[in-house]
């Protein structure tokens, strides 16, 4: 095996795994741009309506807890992409 087959190899098996880690970790600014709109509105909504506060605070939690485990899972996906492949 040449040394220029060495390099592919090692590009193709390693480096890709690099890349898609890089790719996975990028959830994480999705899940927080959605987590900061989420959490605007639902505080809108209370100015606007304040007697739903309550239900509006139980939903958003809901919802930003929703959100958050995208971020996680491209966290997860990105760790095993580096340890594991």
């Amino acid at each position: 095996m040449t040394f220029l087959t060495a390099v592919l190899a090692f590009i193709l098996t390693e480096g890709l795994a690099y890349v898609g880690a890089g790719i996975a970790v990028f959830t994480g600014s999705g899940s927080g741009i959605g987590e900061g709109y989420l959490i605007g509105k639902a505080l809108e909504g209370m100015a606007r309506n304040p007697e739903l506060a309550g239900k509006l605070r139980s939903n958003m939690i809901l919802g930003a807890a929703l959100a958050e485990t995208t971020g996680i899972y491209g966290l997860l996906i990105a760790i095993l992409c580096l340890f594991v492949g």
